[in-house]
């Protein structure tokens, strides 16, 4: 294949200032791009009507509309589990993110035809934080899936911008028509972006063997399902060290975002429906443009030059070094401040890097043992967190500073199991080397 057919030398060139390029990943890595572009546009469409609707509950309703959706991602987790065991691996991402297209528009048609909509407000909460952790995990494994190590190590970064991208364009299609057009019209336009990623995926699919020559990948899998138990993932989950240090870092970055997020909400109970939409969608675009200039310019070259152990603990520290200053003063603003810096950091350098963590693992671990660390550990962490932030605050009645103080404590935790996971990254080949009759690939 020409390297004209790739997409142009113009095109490269731009490419390769923003990360380490190979001519012939071109088109997979701008094809990527777009698929998470498509999906997390959709999902930020999505989630200031969702933060919208959580003020106008008090801490112990979202506590436990978190402890709720704890046990639903498990049941989904295990469900997904028992699809990837039957389903044809090369129909299981485009059946995931088709069931969620259908979701929304049923959302839609609900809040147009019931008289009270109390309940379907909470579900459609409880949807959208399964839809928020669950379209993003299978992207993921589907990227681990589709590049080699390598390959992650330089691209994943500009791949991740991609969401950020999305990022920017939600919200604010979000912020320019809600005022008019009210928050239901959003729920359409978020399922018709998820339609439009469908044949992406199908792209990406055929990039894999014909552009990035990942033969061995895909060898005889495009057309089987994964097989195996249901519970599989679970059971290898419990039974590596690898995966449960990564199970610890995202437990421990639940921790800190979930008070960060309640300070949020408590603070924002004074506006109407509409406005929280409103100020939602613009600090999503304040995160997302920081995000998509880091993840574009930065986040390989951090990870190729300065290493994974830097890379993963390099959030940790400047969101510990954000709740100290926060308990000396605890003040809103600087609460908004660690929001923004969280969000960003971890978009644009965590979990791009955790993302390639699972490059050096089987197919089986990427698509049924990550899911148990992405949605069940991620919001089993939501869960302990929420109620522990009631606990600490209604119970105990510590403040923002004492919190604070709390948080910054875990964050150094964070920091440690960050710098543990890069040294067993570094120190672990990619699985399933390739046959000698094959390209050698990492």
């Amino acid at each position: 294949m020409s390297n004209e057919s790739n997409g142009g030398g113009w095109l490269r060139r731009i490419l390769a200032r923003a990360c380490d390029i190979e001519p012939e990943e071109t088109r997979a890595t701008l094809a990527s791009f777009l698929l998470v572009f498509l999906l997390m546009g959709s999902y930020y469409i999505l989630r200031p009507v969702r933060d919208a609707l959580a003020s106008n509950w008090t801490d112990a309703e979202v506590s436990w509309l978190w402890t709720i959706t704890f046990f639903i991602s498990t049941i989904a987790v295990y469900l997904y589990g028992g699809a990837i065991s039957r389903i044809r691996f090369q129909r299981l991402v485009p059946s995931v993110y088709g069931l969620f297209a259908v979701s929304f528009v049923l959302f839609y048609i609900g809040e147009n035809t019931l008289a009270e909509s109390t309940l379907l407000d909470k579900s459609f909460y409880l949807w959208v934080s399964l839809f928020s952790l669950f379209h993003i995990s299978v992207f993921w494994s589907f990227m681990a899936d589709t590049f080699s190590k390598p390959q992650a190590t330089r691209l994943f970064g500009f791949i991740g911008a991609g969401a950020s991208a999305g990022g920017i364009v939600g919200p604010a299609t979000a912020s320019l028509l809600v005022g008019d057009m009210g928050t239901d019209v959003l729920l359409l336009i978020a399922s018709a972006m998820v339609v439009m990623a469908l044949p992406v995926v199908r792209w990406v699919q055929l990039l894999k063997v014909t552009d990035l020559h990942n033969e061995r990948l895909a060898l005889d899998t495009a057309n089987l399902a994964i097989g195996g138990n249901p519970l599989a993932g679970f059971t290898v989950f419990l039974q590596s060290r690898y995966l449960l240090a990564i199970g610890l870092f995202l437990f421990l970055y639940t921790f800190i975002s979930a008070f960060v997020y309640f300070e949020l909400k408590n603070l924002l109970d004074v506006y109407d429906e509409q406005t929280r939409t409103r100020i939602w969608a613009n600090m999503d675009l304040i995160v997302n443009s920081l995000t998509i200039v880091v993840s574009v310019f930065a986040t390989g070259r951090i990870a190729k030059y300065m290493g994974m152990p830097f890379t993963l603990a390099s959030v940790p520290v400047l969101i510990g070094a954000g709740l100290l200053f926060l308990a000396a003063a605890p003040m809103v603003s600087v609460v908004v401040g660690i929001q923004i810096i969280r969000r960003a950091g971890n978009y644009a350098i965590s979990r791009p890097a955790r993302e390639m963590l699972f490059t050096t693992v089987d197919r089986e671990t990427r698509f049924k043992a990550k899911p148990v660390i992405d949605i069940v550990i991620y919001r089993g962490g939501d869960m302990l967190s929420a109620w522990a932030f009631t606990g600490l605050t209604q119970l105990l009645g510590l403040g923002l500073a004492a919190v604070a103080a709390v948080g910054a404590g875990v964050a150094v935790l964070w920091a440690i199991t960050g710098i543990y996971l890069g040294r067993q990254f570094n120190a672990t080949s990619a699985p399933d080397a390739a046959p000698a009759a094959l390209p050698e690939v990492e």
